[in-house]
């Protein structure tokens, strides 16, 4: 973030017409339909984190290295588009036309995964992001739990392919 957006934030955050010290809202209605994919995406991101988090508590809760290590692993593009690729025919119309979205927006990809991946990756989490700002926590969650299963299964099986 250049300096100047980060200006721009502060004073629509922070400027005049805070009311109890709380920020003034810009928007009084998120429109999930009317956001931009990567915003999504961004939404998308936070949450399907959490909870890959939250459900490694289940196998480990005192190595936060260890958390990190494997929470780092799972959230990755990389393992994203796997489970989205294995997740894909169970998706409503409506959800594959927001991954659309978010596979073709335009971002800079990280070396760490391929173009592919990255696409997948971030069509997945506008999935996510839209399913969560529209308030469909349920299927949110039903898609969040296969896909760290698939996931998990694909890291098992590399591992064993790699011999550790």
């Amino acid at each position: 973030m250049n300096f100047e957006h980060f200006q721009f934030l502060k004073q629509n955050m922070f400027g005049a017409g805070a009311v109890d010290g709380a920020p003034p809202a810009k928007y009084s209605k998120i429109e999930p339909n009317q956001l931009p994919a990567l915003v999504l995406a961004y939404v998308g991101d936070a949450f399907f984190t959490l909870y890959v988090r939250t459900r490694l508590l289940s196998y480990e809760q005192n190595k936060v290295r260890v958390l990190h290590t494997y929470d780092a692993k799972i959230v990755s593009a990389a393992m994203q588009a796997v489970a989205y690729r294995e997740l894909e025919q169970m998706l409503t119309e409506e959800e594959l036309a927001v991954v659309r979205r978010g596979r073709n927006a335009k971002s800079n990809v990280p070396k760490s995964a391929t173009v592919s991946e990255y696409r997948y990756s971030t069509g997945f989490e506008a999935m996510l992001g839209y399913l969560y700002l529209n308030g469909n926590y349920d299927r949110m969650s039903e898609i969040a739990e296969k896909a760290f299963v698939i996931i998990s299964r694909e890291m098992t099986n590399l591992n064993k392919n790699s011999g550790e």
